[in-house]
C-alpha cells in the first residue's frame, strides 16, 4: 500500500491521480485508492483539507495530484450582488460549507436549503460538481500553500477595531 504524509513540492509531476469528495479531502486519515486502483493511506496533519490539484509526495517517491470528485450539491444563481451576500449570510448562520463564485453559491444538496435559497430569490439547480467550499473565516490557507501573508506585505489586520 502507498502511504502518503506529506505535500509534495508545486514543481514536481504527478505519477498518479486520487479523486475524492469533499467530505474524503477534508480527511486527514484516510484508506482509500488511486484512481489507477492501488491502495493508499493517507496520514496527513490533524486539521488539513485537500485542494483539488494538491500534490501529494508518496512513501515511494511517486507524486500524486489530487482531483475533486463531482458530487451532489445546489448551486444557487443571481446576478444581484446583494441578493448573493444575503443568501451566503443565511447559509453562514447555519454553518454551512459554501463555495463562492462570482453569481454562484454551491454547497451540498440538501432539500431544505435549497427551499430556503429559493425563497430569498435565488435561482436554484441541482447538479454534480466539484465542491470546492471557502476554508472560513479562521482557517486561511492550508500550510502548504504559499501566499503573502500581512508581515510580508506590510499590510495591517483589523479584526475587532476600526481601521487606522
Amino acid at each position: 500500500m502507498l502511504l502518503i504524509e506529506t505535500f509534495a513540492p508545486a514543481d514536481a509531476v504527478p505519477a498518479e491521480t486520487l479523486t475524492l469528495t469533499f467530505e474524503l479531502r477534508a480527511k486527514c486519515r484516510l484508506r482509500t485508492r488511486l484512481d489507477s486502483g492501488e491502495e493508499v493511506g493517507l496520514f496527513l496533519p490533524r486539521g488539513t483539507i485537500l485542494r483539488g490539484g494538491d500534490l501529494l509526495a508518496g512513501n515511494d517517491g511517486r507524486t500524486v495530484r489530487v482531483r475533486a470528485a463531482a458530487e451532489a450539491v445546489i448551486e444557487a444563481r443571481s446576478a444581484d450582488a446583494l441578493l448573493i451576500a444575503r443568501a451566503a449570510y443565511h447559509l453562514g448562520n447555519r454553518h454551512v460549507a459554501v463555495e463562492v463564485q462570482a453569481g454562484l453559491l454551491r454547497l451540498a444538496d440538501d432539500h431544505v436549503l435549497a427551499l430556503m435559497l429559493e425563497g430569498l430569490g435565488l435561482a436554484v439547480t441541482r447538479t454534480d460538481a466539484p465542491f470546492e467550499p471557502e476554508a472560513g473565516a479562521y482557517g486561511g490557507q492550508p500550510a502548504h500553500h504559499t501566499h503573502a501573508h500581512a508581515e510580508e506585505t506590510g499590510a495591517k489586520l483589523h479584526l475587532f477595531s476600526a481601521p487606522d
